[in-house]
């Protein structure tokens, strides 16, 4: 996910704070889709809100730390609590839900984009590093959290949106979910990378361009 051997104290700090900040805006974008669909759980919790503090998860703040010092990682804010039940939709509903939180990151790193890509806006030093950091780490944490395996949003969505028939057979994989991404990460992590990387790819083709990042 990062070269470590591109890696000097200024990107190390530039990407952890991108990891923090959008890491912030997705799970509060979770939260506040939630609300809006009916369910008051997240609120309730104090999480529709854009303070870290209140997503802050210590073993996903630890995989984030690893992740932006060029380790082999994963990282994470604390999952906000969502009760299908509750929601407009149920399932759909919980689709739209998962969905906020992808859509916060690709809307984020198209914001910061197009100013460089069509205002001719010239960024120099820690600036020019932690713009690139964001929009990097907006299209990483997208194109990933898409990725079909609970818990990550893409699971959810695709439950949402395919026929009945197939929740009985994909329902039970939340169980056995993170177990399977912690597989992959220790087996070299190349199979979760051809997993994201098309995404990833079609996104940094379409929001980026030829702009560098």
């Amino acid at each position: 996910m990062f070269n470590r051997a591109d890696l000097t104290a200024e990107v190390v700090l530039a990407t952890m704070i991108a990891l923090i900040v959008s890491t912030t805006i997705h799970e509060f974008c979770h939260a506040w889709a939630a609300y809006k669909l009916g369910d008051p759980t997240a609120a309730r919790l104090g999480r529709i809100t854009l303070n870290p503090i209140a997503h802050f998860d210590p073993l996903g703040f630890i995989g984030m730390m690893m992740l932006a010092a060029g380790f082999l990682a994963i990282g994470w804010g604390k999952p906000v609590p969502v009760n299908p039940n509750l929601l407009r939709g149920h399932r759909k509903g919980m689709a739209i839900t998962a969905a906020a939180g992808p859509l916060s990151n690709v809307i984020i790193a198209t914001a910061l984009v197009i100013p460089l890509r069509f205002g001719n806006v010239e960024l120099t030093g820690f600036a020019d590093t932690l713009v690139s950091r964001f929009i990097f780490v907006n299209l990483l944490l997208a194109s990933f959290n898409l990725i079909p395996i609970p818990p990550l949003d893409g699971s959810k969505i695709l439950t949402g949106i395919l026929p009945n028939f197939w929740y009985q057979y994909l329902a039970p994989m939340e169980r056995y979910g993170f177990v399977i991404i912690l597989i992959l990460i220790v087996m070299g992590g190349s199979t979760l990378q051809q997993m994201y990387s098309p995404v990833f790819s079609l996104l940094s083709d379409v929001i980026v361009g030829g702009t560098p990042l």
